[in-house]
């Protein structure tokens, strides 16, 4: 006799196939959405009908298995598949994918939602967000651009916003020096004087009065020098608001940078021989040159003649001429030229010089230049004296720094320690000083040698600092290091991608636009670098597909509407039987 069970229970096996269609169109409709993760519906027996229990065995009988007609099939629920899907280069290094477990973690107000698809793109404020715009979370850098892990924050790349400078701590030089050039004898020798044949003289009742016999005093006031054309008048030669301008002097092959010195009441002597001592950049060192001489101005009170010694070295031979010393009003109109220069020795030795750029912290060009002067050659090998120089330097003071170096009778450095030079850039509103180590070994690179050859020659192999850049590109690597390329060179970490990882990953619910958020079942999220917490690593430029099988969801649903047809026949069938059974009781 035909039941109403079966058409029950055929009926819970239309829903249930009904539902497992729904489960796969849904597979099938996001097999292009990135990162999706296909589900799959499991169907669980309803609750069985028991028309007799089983028996056990006997002496009579062997025994009976239960007697149970069941009832139909339920939904038992969903189960996600988490497994990867197929990662594919994009070229956007905005895209990220995740090559194994974990999850990007994202921020949309106050709540927090984690995702596999990296489709990120920058908004107005230069954030990192999801296409729904949810801001991508990690974590970020300092002042320093150093990491600060455990906090996490919307993570940013300001392309063409963010500029950045980096002053120059080391400058590495390579070349060979002539151990066989000349050695020095002198230096250059120069004289200054009111006339070419005799020197200043102070006015009758100058203030301090020179001693008896002597012409002028280092204490002498320039305002108290008589003007040569007026010997004997009492008329002074420099005025108080006047300046003294150096302009036009020579070095070697290259032009002494112009200084000036502005003339007060005050202004001594001994203040013209240290600006003229600064301004040329004659080092004190060496004490003596090879003749004897001391380097630097001197002021002879007898005679009244200033006279410049300079530096050994050809490269350091100084020329003065009269033109190049003008005297100026307060307007910057010429007066004159109030001193006559007499040049009575040239520099010698064997020396060489080059040019070369650093950077202050403010990323500004700072133009330095290096001579390298012969200074002895004995049975342990030569010694040359570096003089560096910089007109950039605050002040009047041209030369930053000098030194010597030893070379061995093979002609390598005896020293593997740095040279360290300061630059004073107060007022510029730069670091001050910008502290700079000059490397003539070549750290294992290949430097300096002092090697028998026809000339010297030296140059600036390696510079580090940078001037001002601006952020033009960046990447992710593997870690999650989220690294800024900058136009002037230099490359900068701008964060840390975050990903989490969950106990089960299965039970976090899905909220739509690729997003997922925590449950009772799926644990708590542990948060960490790529690579931590079994975390996998980040992929740039690329994107993860669907992990949708195709072929498979074609086949559960050949199968699931074979299942639902068959149902209905069953529907069907018992309609049938109903119907022959009221055709036999008329």
């Amino acid at each position: 006799m035909p039941s109403t069970t079966a058409l029950f229970t055929a009926m819970s096996g239309l829903n249930a196939n009904a539902r497992n269609i729904d489960v796969i169109g849904n597979n099938i409709a996001n097999s292009n959405t990135t990162a999706f993760k296909s589900s799959r519906l499991l169907f669980s027996t309803m609750f069985s009908r028991t028309i007799s229990g089983g028996t056990p065995p006997g002496d009579v009988t062997g025994g009976t298995n239960p007697y149970q007609i069941g009832l139909g099939v339920a939904t038992a629920g969903t189960q996600r598949n988490t497994s990867g899907g197929t990662i594919n280069n994009t070229g956007d290094q905005r895209d990220l994918a995740i090559d194994g477990s974990g999850y990007f973690v994202v921020r949309r107000g106050e709540d927090q939602f984690y995702t596999r698809a990296g489709a990120f793109r920058t908004n107005a404020l230069n954030e990192l967000v999801t296409v729904s715009g949810e801001r991508l979370q990690g974590f970020g850098v300092d002042e320093n651009f150093n990491v600060v892990p455990g906090v996490m924050t919307d993570l940013s790349v300001p392309l063409g916003a963010l500029t950045i400078a980096e002053a120059t701590s080391r400058v590495r030089f390579a070349g060979n020096l002539d151990a066989d050039g000349p050695l020095p004898a002198q230096g250059s020798r120069i004289t200054l004087g009111g006339t070419a044949t005799a020197g200043l003289v102070a006015i009758a009742g100058a203030t301090p009065a020179p001693a008896s016999g002597n012409r002028v005093e280092p204490t002498t006031r320039l305002v108290d020098i008589e003007s040569p054309s007026l010997p004997g008048s009492g008329t002074p030669r420099f005025l108080d608001g006047q300046s003294l301008r150096l302009s036009g002097a020579e070095k070697g092959s290259a032009v002494v940078p112009a200084a000036t010195l502005d003339i007060t009441d005050s202004t001594t002597l001994q203040d013209l021989a240290d600006f003229l001592n600064a301004a040329l950049g004659i080092g004190a060192s060496p004490a003596t040159n090879p003749d004897g001489a001391t380097p630097g101005v001197a002021i002879d009170p007898v005679t009244g003649l200033l006279s410049i010694v300079g530096n050994p070295g050809e490269v350091n031979d100084l020329s003065v001429e009269s033109e190049d010393l003008m005297l100026l009003d307060a307007s910057g109109a010429q007066v004159a030229a109030p001193f006559v220069t007499a040049k009575a020795a040239a520099a010698d030795g064997e020396s060489v010089r080059t040019t070369f750029v650093v950077f202050d912290s403010l990323g500004a060009p700072v133009t330095l230049s290096l001579t390298m002067a012969l200074e002895s050659r004995g049975d342990l090998g030569t010694t040359w004296r570096y003089y560096v120089e910089s007109a950039d330097a605050t002040g009047t003071a041209l030369q930053v720094g000098t030194g010597t170096i030893g070379f061995d009778t093979r002609g390598q450095p005896t020293g593997t320690a740095p040279e360290v030079i300061t630059i004073d850039r107060t007022g510029t509103g730069a670091d001050s000083p910008l502290t700079i180590d000059l490397d003539f070994t070549g750290g294992g690179e290949g430097g300096m040698t002092a090697l028998a050859d026809a000339d010297s020659s030296v140059a600036a192999t390696f510079r580090d600092g940078s001037p001002i850049g601006t952020l033009t590109a960046f990447g992710v690597g593997a870690d999650g290091t989220l690294t800024g390329a900058f136009s002037n060179g230099l490359t900068r970490t701008l964060g840390l991608v975050a990903l989490a990882t969950f106990s089960n990953d299965a039970g976090l619910e899905e909220v739509g636009s690729n997003l997922f958020r925590v449950t009772a079942n799926s644990g708590t999220a542990a948060i960490g670098n790529p690579g931590e917490f079994g975390a996998g690593r980040i992929v740039g430029g690329a994107l993860e597909q669907s992990n949708v099988d195709l072929s498979e969801e074609f086949i559960k649903l050949v199968l699931s509407s074979t299942g639902f047809s068959a149902n209905s026949r069953v529907i069907r069938t018992t309609d049938e039987l109903m119907q022959q059974l009221l055709v036999l009781g008329r």
